[in-house]
């Protein structure tokens, strides 16, 4: 089911009433205050409000998770006007959101967007996205939710998580997402707002090989891909991989408070 409102956690610290509001959108596997547990100091300074996109944390369930249905929620949150930030599968229903509502965004930050198709057209990009829908097209048996972390993550070189129930509940509505990296996403229209933007990747060079190979490279030029043809910033991460927020948080809050003062 997929009734109701979804889940924002609101963090505001020490920020005024009056401060400026930004509405953080989380990736797949995560949720609003785990995928940006890193940026909490930011609610001295600014209303920081977490969304838990359906299916995830403590939003409704949903029978498949969709990017669509995503920023139809995210236009509804920014209200009157919100800085947006959107991470990984999360940026395809903030980018779709700002587009639809361009009017309220006061500023849009996508970190390691996986809408690979924008750049389809580049080599490494081409030979990824061939590879991930082989990976993720073809028929295999069931898989539970523990199968499944493993298969995300062991397989490509990374440690399996702890199975807290959170996790496994991502797990489930992981495996019946709309595939992101084939998002149509509206370009001209996010090129043409006037609104400040900013792309961030990590520069990956601490992930497992296997796993930079697989997708990183790729991340990395869908990241240059992206923030030249709507006109944002490209800023990259130094030793931070698919979550420069919570690898590096620091340098990454830095660029949000100047972004969003």
């Amino acid at each position: 089911m997929d009734d109701g409102p979804v889940h924002v956690t609101l963090w505001q610290d020490g920020a005024a009433a009056t401060a400026p509001r930004a509405l953080l959108v989380h990736g797949t596997m995560s949720w609003g205050t785990d995928s940006f547990r890193g940026q909490r100091p930011l609610a001295e300074r600014f209303r920081l409000e977490l969304m838990d996109r359906r299916g995830f944390g403590r939003s409704p369930d949903i029978e498949r998770s969709d990017y669509e249905v995503d920023g139809q929620d995210i236009a509804v949150l920014l209200g009157s006007g919100a800085h947006l930030v959107g991470h990984s599968y999360g940026a395809a229903g903030t980018m779709l959101a700002a587009a639809r509502r361009p009017d309220v965004v006061h500023s849009l930050t996508l970190i390691e967007p996986s809408t690979l198709r924008i750049a389809e057209e580049n080599p490494v990009v081409g030979q990824a996205l061939a590879r991930i829908r082989a990976a993720f097209g073809e028929a295999r048996e069931p898989m539970s939710p523990e199968e499944y972390l493993r298969y995300s993550t062991e397989d490509y070189g990374l440690p399996a998580p702890e199975f807290t129930p959170g996790l496994l509940r991502a797990a489930v509505s992981a495996m019946a997402e709309r595939p992101v990296w084939d998002a149509d996403i509206p370009l001209a229209a996010l090129a043409g707002a006037d609104y400040p933007k900013l792309v961030v990747n990590g520069t990956w060079e601490t992930a497992h090989p296997e796993y930079r190979a697989f997708s990183g490279e790729a991340l990395m030029a869908c990241g240059e891909s992206v923030a030249d043809r709507i006109g944002a910033r490209h800023v990259r991460v130094p030793r931070a991989g698919h979550s420069p927020h919570q690898d590096r948080p620091d340098s990454v809050n830095r660029l949000l408070a100047d972004l969003w003062c």
